[in-house]
This record gives structure tokens, C-alpha cells and sequence, in this order.
């Protein structure tokens, strides 16, 4: 089995849930998004994908996309294209050692490639929102 360690990426804020069940790690990460506005949109079962599609068999590996309405419509109001770069990311996986690691995408590294000063205020309040949710795991 492919095991994916996923470190301590710049642009992510992370956290190990430690050896968590899955499943419950999940409920816990959803219940918290809901607490700092966020719903879970998409979701993405990279792990499934991989063994349906190339018979890879993966470490559990789950991709949701994060959004707060009313911060995603301040966003796009302020620049159109923004939805490039929306939902937020929010990875969970297991490493090698079987823990659950959860990694929300860090907003003010994704909109640094808007390069407008008037879009990192709404960044930076996301960051903070998204850090609060990942402490509160």
C-alpha cells in the first residue's frame, strides 16, 4: 500500500488528529467547519479514485471543499475570478503510522497569486478562521 506522508506544506495548516478512526476524524472535522461558518461542498475520495481508475492501493486520502458563504461572496464581489481558487482545501489523511492528518489549505499563500492589496485583509481573516478550526481538532 502507498503511504503519502503529507509533512508541513507553507501553504497548508496542519495538524495530527493522531490514531483516530477515520470516519470520526471526519464527523470531528465537519462538526468543526460548521463551527467557524464553513460547509463542506465537495468531496473527493482520492484514495477510491486512485484504485478504481489505476488500481493503486493508497493510505485513506480525502479531499473536501471548504466554504463560507458569506466570505466567499466578499471575495468574488471583490475580484470575479477568485473562484479559481475556491472552496477551501481541506485534506484528510493517514500517514505511514496510521494517524490522521488534517490540512486546510492556508488562504493567504493561495491569494498571493492575486497580487491585490485590497483582497488580503478577506485572506488573512480566512487564515485566522481556518487556523481556529485546526486547533480546535
Amino acid at each position: 500500500m502507498q503511504q503519502v506522508d503529507f509533512g508541513q506544506p507553507r501553504y497548508g495548516l496542519t495538524k495530527n488528529l493522531g490514531t483516530l478512526d477515520f470516519a470520526q476524524a471526519r464527523e470531528k472535522v465537519e462538526t468543526a467547519l460548521k463551527e467557524k461558518g464553513f460547509g463542506v461542498l465537495t468531496e473527493i475520495d482520492v484514495s477510491a479514485t486512485l484504485k478504481k481508475k489505476i488500481d493503486v492501493d493508497m493510505n485513506s486520502y480525502l479531499i473536501l471543499g471548504a466554504c463560507n458563504p458569506k466570505l466567499a461572496h466578499t471575495a468574488i464581489t471583490h475580484e470575479p475570478a477568485i473562484g479559481l481558487l475556491l472552496p477551501c482545501n481541506v485534506v484528510m489523511s493517514k500517514n505511514a503510522q496510521n494517524e490522521v492528518i488534517v490540512s486546510a489549505v492556508d488562504p493567504v499563500a493561495m491569494f498571493e497569486v492575486v497580487h491585490r492589496q485590497d483582497v488580503e485583509p478577506l485572506a488573512q481573516e480566512v487564515r485566522t478562521l481556518l487556523q481556529e478550526f485546526i486547533n480546535s481538532l
